[in-house]
């Protein structure tokens, strides 16, 4: 049953020494999930936004070459929860979530220079355990389809982490 209330928990940290932006969502959607890929969902604009930053193509491209080509670029890849009991994909959904160890995962990054919150439940979660982190935190637009701020807005705001790369 594809939206009963369960466990949800997200996946591995893609990252590397090169790390110079960590982007970190929520927690992966359904459709992620039953993938076990990040950003799974086709409507998702993820992989078109973070194509963008990195003037790529990432969407036509199989997903390990996706991963491989933003740890090539500087750009790592996690979620905010590590757990939490949610029916369907809504961040708004999310219940009594344990939180990643952000802190450590940016403390083990020598060449991080920002975390980007990928939508606001990210940045809310997130931005307590990272606060006094010595690496700037841009709160982004969501990439999901359900946060409807049109894709040119959305990219304009993506494009900022540029500078960091």
């Amino acid at each position: 049953m594809p939206n009963s209330v369960s466990l949800k928990r997200s996946f591995a940290p893609v990252v590397n020494a090169q790390v110079r932006v960590l982007v970190l969502g929520s927690l992966p959607g359904e459709e992620s999930l039953a993938r076990s890929q990040y950003y799974a969902n086709p409507r998702n604009q993820f992989w078109r936004l973070a194509g963008e930053v990195v003037e790529t193509d990432l969407a036509s491209l199989p997903y390990d070459v996706r991963l491989e080509t933003l740890l090539s670029c500087g750009i790592g890849l996690w979620d905010v929860v590590e757990s939490a009991s949610r029916a369907g994909s809504l961040d708004a959904a999310i219940r009594g979530h344990t939180a990643n160890d952000l802190a450590s995962l940016v403390k083990s990054l020598p060449d991080l220079r920002a975390v980007a919150f990928n939508g606001g439940t990210s940045a809310r979660i997130g931005e307590k355990q990272l606060e006094g982190a010595p690496v700037d935190r841009l709160p982004l637009p969501s990439s999901s389809p359900a946060y409807t701020l049109p894709f040119g807005q959305k990219r304009t705001a993506w494009l900022e982490l540029r500078r960091y790369l």
